[in-house]
C-alpha cells in the first residue's frame, strides 16, 4: 500500500502539461478488438487503469507495442473473449468490451467490474442498448454476452450514461442497417472515442450532441488518434495552483468549449484565466470571495450531464471552496457517495455541513491542519492530496496508489511545481 508525505504551505505554480483524457483512453482500448488491423493511440497516460486494462487485452491476445506517450494494439490474434475475473474487479471499463467483442467476435463473457465506490453504477442501460442491437444478454454474473443477428434500431436510453453510450456505440458500428442513441451521453471522451471510430471506418453522425446516428459498416480498419488533454487533470492542477497561491500556466489545455463549462463552476470561486495562442494562464489571486448568484442568493455549483459541470471535479472544488470567502452549496447529482470523504476535510478545520448524501455546503476561508488521512477513489483522493498541499504541517495519505489509477506520477508533477510531497 503506497502513501504520500505532504508538507503543506508551499506555493503550486509553474508550467503544466495535462495527460490524456483518462476516460477517452480506456474505450479507445477496448474499441482496438474491433479491426483486425493496428491501432495506434497517441498522448496515452501511463496510470494504472490504462495499465490494467492493456494487461487484459494481452491476456486475450491483443498485441501491444509500447512507446513514450504512444500504444499501438493489433487484434488481430485475438484467441479468447472470456475476461480473467482478476482484471475485471481491477478496472471499471472492463465492461467496455462486452460492446465489442460481441460485435466483432460473437461473444463475451465479463465478471463485475470494479472501479471507484461511489454509489450505484448500473450496467442495466448497456444490457438494454446491447439487447436491442440484437446481443443475448445473461445477467447474472459473471455475465455472458452472444450475438445473434446485429441489427440496427432506434433506442431511448433511460439515462444518459458515459459507459453505456460508448458500449452501445461500439457494437452499432458493426450492425447491420442504422441506428440512432437518443439521450446519449455527449461529454467529451464519448466524442473523441467516436472521432477514433470515424477515422476507423464507422458511419457516425450527431457527435457532440445527445442523438448519435450510426449507419453500420461491415469491418473498420486500423487508424492513428491523439487523444484531448484530460480536463479533470487541468481542473485538479488548477485547483491546486490557487489555493496555495501559485500562478499557473498551461500549455494547450484542449478547447475552447470544455474550458468554458469548467469556468462555469471555478468562477463561483473567483478563480478565472485567459487563454491566448493555445496558453491558459490563471494568476495568482489573493482574497477570492464566493460570486452570489442574482439576488445575493447562496451560489450554488452543480453536476450533471454534459455540458453541466463534470462530476469528477465536485471533490478538489470543495477544497477550493474552503479556500474561498464565502458560503457555497455543492449538488452532487450523480453518485450519492461522491460526498462522504467530506469527513476528512473536517477533521482538517474545514467548516462543511453534510445535508444529505448529495449536498453539503461549504462555509470558507477555513485554515486546514495536516492530518492522517486515506484515499477512499480517485477524485477524493486527489481532493485531500490538494488539502495536504495548502494544510498547515504534515499530512499523510494512505491508499495512494488509488490516486495513481487516475493521474500520472502526480508525486513528481507537483514536486516539480514547488509542492513538498514524497511517496513512500
Amino acid at each position: 500500500m503506497a502513501k504520500f508525505i505532504i508538507n503543506g504551505g508551499n506555493l503550486i505554480g509553474g508550467k503544466f502539461s495535462p495527460r490524456g483524457n483518462k476516460n477517452a483512453v480506456l474505450p479507445m482500448l477496448a474499441a482496438c478488438t474491433l479491426t483486425d488491423q493496428p491501432v495506434k493511440l497517441c498522448n496515452v497516460p501511463d496510470i494504472a487503469d490504462v495499465r490494467v486494462m492493456i494487461d487484459l487485452l494481452m491476456s486475450l491476445g491483443v498485441s501491444v507495442q509500447k512507446s513514450a506517450g504512444s500504444v499501438t494494439l493489433c487484434a488481430a490474434g485475438l484467441k479468447s473473449t472470456d475476461l480473467a475475473e482478476e482484471y475485471c474487479r481491477k478496472v471499471r471499463t472492463s465492461i467496455l468490451l462486452a460492446g465489442p467483442l460481441s460485435a466483432r467476435h460473437g461473444s463475451a463473457l465479463i465478471h463485475s467490474p470494479g472501479g471507484d465506490v461511489i454509489g450505484r453504477r448500473r450496467l442495466d442501460t448497456h444490457f438494454y442498448g446491447l439487447r436491442t442491437l440484437g446481443i443475448e444478454v445473461n445477467e447474472i454474473a459473471p455475465y455472458r454476452f452472444k450475438r445473434k443477428a446485429l441489427v440496427g434500431a432506434d433506442l431511448i436510453l433511460d439515462e444518459a450514461s458515459v459507459t453505456a453510450t460508448e458500449n452501445i456505440l461500439m457494437a452499432a458500428v458493426l450492425a447491420e442497417g442504422e441506428t440512432s442513441i437518443f439521450n446519449a451521453a455527449c461529454e467529451p471522451h464519448v466524442q473523441d472515442l467516436a472521432n477514433l471510430l470515424v477515422k476507423m471506418g464507422a458511419k457516425i453522425t450527431g457527435i457532440g450532441t445527445n442523438r448519435l446516428h450510426i449507419r453500420g459498416v461491415k469491418q473498420l480498419s486500423g487508424a492513428e488518434h491523439t487523444i484531448q488533454p484530460d480536463y479533470i487533470e487541468t481542473g485538479s492542477f488548477l485547483t491546486a495552483s490557487a489555493v496555495t497561491g501559485g500562478s499557473l500556466e498551461i500549455e494547450a489545455p484542449g478547447d475552447i468549449i470544455t474550458l468554458n463549462v469548467l469556468e462555469k463552476g471555478f468562477s463561483k470561486l473567483g478563480v478565472s484565466w485567459t487563454l491566448t495562442d493555445g496558453i491558459l494562464k490563471m494568476e495568482n489571486k489573493t482574497g477570492r470571495m464566493t460570486v452570489s448568484d442574482l439576488g445575493n442568493f447562496t451560489p450554488k455549483i452543480e453536476d450533471g450531464i454534459w455540458p453541466s459541470f463534470p462530476s469528477d471535479l465536485m471533490s478538489v472544488l470543495i477544497v477550493l471552496a474552503t479556500q474561498t470567502q464565502g458560503q457555497i452549496l455543492f449538488f452532487e447529482k450523480l453518485f450519492e457517495s461522491r460526498m462522504y470523504f467530506v469527513d476528512n476535510l473536517m477533521s482538517m478545520g474545514a467548516n462543511i455541513i453534510q445535508c444529505d448524501p448529495h449536498r453539503v455546503v461549504v462555509s470558507g476561508f477555513s485554515k486546514l491542519r495536516g492530518a492522517r488521512l486515506s484515499s477512499p477513489d480517485i477524485r477524493a483522493g486527489m481532493a485531500m492530496l490538494i488539502a495536504a498541499c495548502c494544510a498547515e504541517g504534515r499530512s499523510v495519505i494512505d491508499n495512494a496508489q488509488v490516486i495513481d489509477r487516475g493521474y500520472e506520477s502526480i508525486d513528481e508533477r507537483l514536486r516539480a511545481l514547488g509542492a513538498d510531497i514524497e511517496r513512500a
